[in-house]
């Protein structure tokens, strides 16, 4: 008795094996993309309120506010380009009529 694989099929040496049709990306609060983000927000945050005068005899701020929120700024296009670019490919698993372009 011999047994053929199709090339291309599921079907193999009689067994069948099923993919999940879940959603390919994880929700944003479980990825460490997150937890990245967050981090880097903070070490912004923190660093802008640490460095102070540094020794200037002008009294300026070396890391002012502004600086400090454009590169929260920054960090946030970065972020929502990387989760933009992670949802991309995915399939949506939304059994919502009111979503589905179909139905008018």
């Amino acid at each position: 008795m011999t047994t053929s694989t199709t090339r291309g099929s599921n079907a193999i040496a009689g067994f069948v094996r099923n993919r999940s049709r879940g959603e390919e990306t994880k929700p944003s609060f479980k990825t460490s993309e997150l937890v990245v983000y967050v981090l880097a927000v903070l070490g912004v945050l923190i660093a802008s309120a640490v460095t102070g005068d540094a020794g200037t005899n002008n009294g300026s701020d070396i890391f002012a506010a502004d600086k400090a929120w454009w590169f929260i700024t920054l960090l946030t296009v970065g972020y929502m380009v990387s989760r933009g670019l992670a949802k991309a490919g995915s399939r949506s698993s939304d059994t919502d009529p009111r979503t589905d372009a179909h139905t008018h």
